[in-house]
């Protein structure tokens, strides 16, 4: 028996597609997350040594790569950033619709 299955293109941002709120604010923060979560797994470091550069505890940075980051925020996240030697630039431009509310986009540049 062959069953059809009912797909869906998604939007790029699971947060939105879920119908959660301020999806745009915890999309922008999982790109953050995930960008430093990278940089642990490229420097082979372990979670208490992540804690000890970013100021937080080990139990902290766990909740934090399991999902949990709600607590945190975007400048926060950023800061952390800065922490694995990295600049963060906040570019401001026109939108190319205008009437319409702009967009914050994460653009990871490869070292």
């Amino acid at each position: 028996m062959t069953r059809k299955v009912k797909v869906e293109v998604g939007s790029g941002n699971i947060f939105a597609d879920l119908g959660l709120p301020d999806a745009e604010n915890h999309f922008l923060k999982a790109q953050i997350l995930s960008e430093l979560y990278r940089l642990v797994n490229e420097r082979t470091l372990t979670q208490a040594q992540v804690g000890k550069r970013i100021g937080i505890s080990q139990p902290e940075v766990s909740r934090m790569f399991k999902g949990h980051f709600h607590e945190y925020s975007v400048e926060r996240l950023m800061e952390f950033l800065t922490s694995f030697d990295r600049d963060v630039e906040i570019v401001v431009r026109p939108h190319k619709k205008t009437g319409r509310a702009g967009r914050i986009t994460f653009n990871p540049i490869p070292a």
